[in-house]
């Protein structure tokens, strides 16, 4: 029996064949090349996040001790403008979202060990827009809650393939990746779960 998700919080699994996570990830390979994944930092106490991560698009989101949570439009290491977000992406936002051009996709790449605690997508300024996230590789177990942190969770699973989205009530709501189940695919030679997250920086 599936589970009643927050209002505005859509899952909606196995949306991508396996042909099409399998080209999405050779234009994901394409842009690490270009925009190499870093271990990002957490404000104020500077502690390594447990995923590694970069961007694509005019803008992306980074943080660090020092400065915090933020977009920018070059690679914090680099100081080189993030690549194009790939095609296949800008129509799938165009099919799912409806919505202005996404400004940012975020990418980060989760190991057997890497989590992502529950947080709010809030450092846009567009809170109309929604954001979507695509799933490649790996299972991963999902939790989403309320907009105020402490309430009630619900916890699903994601798979390679699978979306979802985070718009109108649900577009504050905290989420995070409780685990990741190894040699759940085989997509990724290596193992791993690959997120990518669109979005709209600015207005």
């Amino acid at each position: 029996m599936a589970q009643a998700l927050p209002q505005g919080v859509r899952h909606i699994p196995d949306f991508l064949d396996r042909a099409a996570q399998e080209a999405l990830l050779e234009d994901i390979r394409a842009v690490v090349q270009a925009a190499p994944l870093y271990v990002p930092t957490m404000p104020r106490t500077g502690k390594p996040m447990s995923v590694r991560m970069t961007n694509c698009g005019t803008l992306g989101w980074v943080t660090d001790k020092e400065r915090g949570y933020r977009y920018q439009p070059v690679h914090p290491v680099t100081g080189e403008p993030w690549p194009p977000i790939p095609e296949p992406l800008l129509a799938l936002w165009q099919q799912i979202a409806r919505y202005a051009p996404p400004e940012a996709c975020l990418v980060n790449f989760y190991e057997a060990g890497a989590k992502m605690g529950l947080h709010q997508d809030r450092d846009e300024q567009d809170l109309n827009a929604p954001v979507l996230s695509v799933s490649l590789g790996d299972t991963c177990l999902f939790r989403v809650g309320e907009k105020a942190r402490g309430g009630p969770t619900v916890s699903f699973k994601l798979s390679s393939g699978d979306l979802v989205v985070l718009g109108g009530e649900g577009r504050l709501v905290f989420h995070g990746v409780y685990r990741i189940y190894p040699a759940t695919s085989t997509l990724l030679k290596n193992g791993g779960r690959i997120n990518l997250t669109l979005r709209r920086g600015y207005r």
